[in-house]
């Protein structure tokens, strides 16, 4: 696999709030405590990108120039903020204006304990974060500032946990900014949810959505080398259990060899255009064999975004989401509620999708299959099968209401199947919503919910919480907490908030 995700090189800055009042001794122990906090986080297992200290801030100068700095540096994709002492918060005004990238505000203090035999001023004059972050606090509220607020003592592993999660979702909004997204044609005909304002999506998020001819893709692929293909077929042939139809000198192994000239074009182009995600549709294939299926399995799971049916919303977030799982155990894949199993008591769901389940979900080897799609008129696509484990996971969808955009989220229970599926030629899970069935399908629909997802077993809904307030997006959760009542009643309120807030 050619993986194009990578944390290397990204970095998180640690500033440190006081002022000039205390002296340059307590100025200077300030900053001694502060190194050592960064140099923690810096070697943190849980904190998943570099941790850099920067100098104390003691005016409004020195704040608006360390804002500047981190909007221009591209390596800085955020910052985390300490006032250790009491930081004057109108000296954080015109920095907080310009700051462009997120802010996680902690809230802790360098010891973790009272020294209660030792305690003086001199201690009390050095430790005020507990009145100095208040400051703090209040300044972004005034502001309506989007950011995180983390409490606990730096050493703390569920202090180290929440930041980790924080930086997570910083690297998927940071990699959203500037990316590009192809669609090769349009949006499946006449459907709404998969369709959206790309226009606003831009402003809001950062990240452009733009068509491309179906014929200049397979323009690209035409001009594949058959050594090329020679080489990814033995790679196939390596690496899944290859069905014996598609073997070399079996019937349909020139199959497999369109579909990997199919993938090597669509690679090719991906790059050339430094595009981060892809969508395409089965309705426009026009000069291509057969709808891409290993193809599109593949490259999501090197890092590629991607949604059927023009669907570019979902092929964005799954991006987002790869990005922030970056290092960790589990996939994520774009997913499509596909049909149900009522039986009373063990209601599930059996997500899919016609061929493009990301191979870094599967339990096991896949297998390399040929079967016919029976939509689209063209040739049997070549596509990967297999389960996928059982465990925890979610479903995330990215819908557009409107008057903005609505990050809705379903915590799930992957199960395995109790029976064979032998005549079901696409890869599949099958999970069981929370809370149950009927409430957790009611209050998808009753939210909007797509029936196109990305279906993370290794992010938490902690992590999309803190991913849509950097965007400043609705998020919607249906968990183990979730009424009917409860769900018509938030989207009200939701509805009444975003109302106000577009005036």
């Amino acid at each position: 696999m050619n993986s194009i995700l990578s944390a290397k090189g990204l970095e998180i800055w640690f500033v440190t709030g006081s002022q000039n009042l205390y002296g340059e001794e307590t100025l200077k122990k300030v900053a001694q405590h502060s190194v050592t906090i960064a140099k923690s986080f810096n070697t943190a297992a849980q904190i998943p990108v570099k941790c850099i200290f920067k100098p104390v801030l003691k005016s409004t100068e020195e704040i608006f120039s360390l804002c500047q700095e981190v909007n221009n540096n591209a390596d800085c994709i955020g910052i985390i903020a300490w006032m250790h002492t009491f930081s004057p918060a109108k000296m954080w005004i015109n920095g907080l204006k310009i700051l462009q990238k997120p802010l996680l505000h902690l809230h802790t203090q360098f010891n973790s304990d009272l020294p209660w035999k030792d305690i003086d001023m001199d201690f009390m004059n050095l430790n005020q974060s507990a009145h100095g972050d208040r400051e703090f606090g209040f300044i972004m509220t005034r502001m309506k500032l989007n950011r995180k607020v983390v409490v606990g003592h730096w050493q703390d592993k569920k202090v180290l946990l929440q930041i980790g999660v924080w930086a997570r979702a910083v690297m998927g909004w940071n990699d959203w900014q500037g990316a590009k997204f192809v669609r090769f044609g349009d949006n499946m005909r006449y459907v709404a949810v998969t369709d959206g304002d790309k226009v606003e999506a831009e402003i809001k998020f950062g990240f452009s959505v733009n068509t491309c001819g179906i014929g200049d893709l397979a323009a690209v692929i035409d001009d594949v080398k058959e050594t090329a293909v020679t080489k990814l077929c033995d790679e196939y042939a390596a690496s899944y259990k290859l069905a014996t139809s598609l073997k070399k000198g079996e019937a349909q192994h020139q199959s497999l060899r369109d579909a990997a000239k199919i993938e090597i074009g669509l690679r090719k182009f991906l790059v050339q255009g430094n595009y981060k995600g892809f969508t395409d549709t089965f309705e426009d294939l026009h000069g291509i064999l057969q709808l891409p299926g290993i193809a599109v399995q593949r490259l999501m799971a090197d890092g590629y975004g991607f949604a059927g049916e023009g669907d570019w919303k979902t092929a964005a977030l799954i991006r987002a989401m790869k990005v922030m799982s970056i290092g960790l155990q589990g996939g994520n894949s774009f997913m499509e509620d596909y049909t149900y199993h009522f039986e009373n008591g063990n209601e599930m769901v059996l997500g899919a999708h016609m061929l493009e389940i990301c191979e870094s979900i599967a339990d096991g080897k896949p297998s390399c299959e040929i079967h016919p799609l029976g939509i689209g008129g063209k040739a049997d696509p070549v596509r990967l099968v297999f389960n996928v484990s059982p465990g925890a996971a979610l479903n995330a969808s990215m819908i557009d209401m409107g008057n903005r955009f609505r990050l809705l989220v379903n915590e799930v229970t992957a199960v395995k199947p109790k029976q064979a599926l032998p005549n079901l030629p696409v890869a599949r899970v099958l999970w069981k919503p929370l809370p149950d069935m009927q409430t957790g399908c009611a209050a998808w629909i009753l939210a909007g919910g797509a029936h196109h997802t990305c279906y993370s077993q290794n992010l938490t809904t902690a992590h999309l919480i803190d991913f849509a307030g950097m965007a400043g997006i609705e998020l919607t959760l249906i968990n183990k907490n979730t009424t009917i009542h409860q769900m018509q009643n938030e989207l009200r309120w939701n509805d009444m908030y975003y109302q106000h807030n577009n005036k």
